[in-house]
């Protein structure tokens, strides 16, 4: 089994610089452009990427929240967590570009949960994904357009993904076994 690891806020904060200079060089031309954070892991991960992305742009992102506990395909499973972050989307998303943001792709459930989510809410032109940490295992056909790491992460170790807003220096993603987590 691979070695526990983590990685710190300056690797984290060069990916968030490269995945928000490929959004602005992708998105020069487009009018209705907005980010949507998948709650919870990818909300911190949209407000980065918009302000990012923005300031490159010269405009500011709108940012949303998905949320996806009613359309998720494990409920009977695991049931929906009594705090939830609620879908709210401040933008038109008729006709827009939607950046579908999340901290940790795996499968793909919970990107196919998304579009179930967005498409309840409205018909974008486009809708795009961007994850920070891509650790492979994919059962559902999905992919991110933009993503800070990828690897190859075997499914009996966690992906901790912690994003701090007050304090960016304190940013990391930690690999490593559930028990290990801290």
């Amino acid at each position: 089994m691979p070695p526990a690891r983590r990685i710190e806020s300056a690797e984290i904060h060069a990916a968030l610089e490269g995945m928000a200079d490929v959004i602005a060089g992708d998105h020069r031309e487009t009018g209705k452009l907005g980010i949507l954070g998948i709650a919870d892991g990818g909300i911190a991960l949209s407000r980065r990427l918009a302000q990012l992305a923005g300031e490159r742009l010269g405009r500011e992102l709108p940012i949303g929240v998905i949320d996806i506990s009613f359309q998720r395909d494990d409920i009977s499973t695991n049931p929906i967590p009594k705090a939830s972050n609620p879908t709210s989307i401040p933008f038109d998303i008729e006709g827009a570009t939607v950046i579908l943001a999340d901290d940790v792709l795996s499968t793909g459930r919970s990107l196919r949960a998304a579009l179930n989510e967005i498409f309840d809410q409205g018909r974008p032109a486009r809708v795009q994904a961007a994850a920070l940490f891509d650790r492979g295992g994919r059962i559902l056909p999905f992919d991110a357009d933009y993503r800070g790491f990828r690897e190859s992460i075997p499914s009996e170790l966690v992906v901790d993904v912690r994003l701090n807003e007050k304090n960016p220096e304190h940013d990391e993603i930690r690999v490593a076994e559930a028990a290990n987590q801290r």
